[in-house]
């Protein structure tokens, strides 16, 4: 009975140990000062989506001419992270801690011109999944070929943006079909919704940025209508559109980010705008204050990370000079602390 006794506590403080280690690892961000701006230099990355790993301690970037996912240390040292022949624009990325991978929505706008090709090119939406420690590919699912039975057959995709419930299914936006998919932790792919309401014209973008809420609801953005859409899980069909402050106008929203179960963060990319909003009423209405607006100027900024769960940096992705063929092509970008 003493030797148990003195085994479990043994085994008790060993985890506590490993805990400890493991927290000092998720937290190295901790009590010191974070930079203010990260820029690296990549001629004609343009990347749109990034996240913060926090484990190792670098930004993560997608990009819409190479395909590959990069990273990027504070003091701007671009490497790549993962890359894969399938990927051939990438987008939206979603680190999905918890389970140890990366989630990265793929499309083909045509700006890879090393991977696009006739069959892909403004048709393709797809979702590939990486480990999160090791940028080992371990899943690809392509999502616009997906039509259910008797369904509707869409000529264009665009996949765009991801997020990640708490039980693992991701949802992934498409922003050339009025769809939003999703894809179980086994890789089963449904069409969570559809509904021609959330079209938009041809050669717009439609549906675009996505955040989980812990309450049981998505909210997401539709770029050519400005607006933000509320989800719930459990009937998606009954979806509701944000109610804004009068005079205040989204148009081109693209990435968003839930700071906290009151607090939305939205990137207006052709406004070069971050606004914070806020909300008192479970994101049925929001609230902007005057000082709650950041102005990138006209960098196009995409979408935010996360870091250390105290500040958030806003990706100047310059795609307004990859959509004109720009040349010299961009090399410069940045990801810049936003004040609130």
């Amino acid at each position: 009975m003493r030797f148990s006794a003195l085994f479990s506590g043994a085994r008790l403080g060993m985890w506590a140990g490993l805990l400890a280690l493991a927290a000092c690892k998720k937290d190295r961000d901790v009590g010191t000062s974070l930079p203010d701006s990260v820029t690296f230099t990549q001629a004609g990355l343009y990347p749109e989506g990034t996240q913060y790993d926090n484990q190792r301690g670098q930004f993560l970037v997608s990009s819409q001419t190479a395909g590959r996912i990069g990273q990027v240390t504070d003091a701007g040292a671009y490497s790549t992270f993962a890359d894969d022949p399938q990927l051939i624009s990438t987008i939206g990325l979603n680190l999905d801690a918890a389970r140890s991978r990366l989630l990265v929505a793929v499309s083909d706008p045509g700006y890879n011109t090393t991977r696009t090709s006739a069959t892909t090119k403004g048709k393709l939406a797809a979702l590939a999944i990486f480990n999160s420690s090791t940028g080992a590919k371990t899943g690809y699912v392509d999502l616009g070929a997906f039509t259910p039975s008797g369904g509707t057959t869409y000529p264009a995709h665009f996949a765009n943006d991801i997020a990640v419930d708490g039980s693992g299914n991701a949802y992934v936006t498409d922003s050339f079909a009025p769809l939003i998919y999703r894809v179980d932790a086994q890789g089963a792919v449904t069409r969570f919704l559809e509904n021609t309401a959330l079209a938009a014209p041809t050669g717009k973008f439609g549906l675009n940025g996505i955040v989980y809420h812990p309450s049981g609801y998505l909210l997401v953005a539709k770029s050519d209508e400005g607006a933000i859409f509320k989800v719930p899980l459990a009937n998606p069909a009954g979806f509701t559109k944000l109610t804004l402050p009068s005079g205040l106008s989204l148009s081109g929203a693209d990435g968003l980010q839930l700071i906290d179960n009151t607090t939305l963060l939205v990137v207006c990319n052709a406004q070069g705008k971050v606004y914070k909003l806020t909300t008192a009423t479970d994101f049925a209405s929001v609230a902007n204050a005057a000082a709650d607006v950041y102005a990138t100027g006209s960098v196009y900024p995409t979408t935010l990370a996360r870091r250390a769960d105290t500040k958030s940096y806003v990706l100047y992705a310059h795609l307004d000079a990859l959509q004109t063929m720009q040349s010299p092509p961009v090399a410069e970008f940045r990801l810049q602390a936003l004040p609130f």
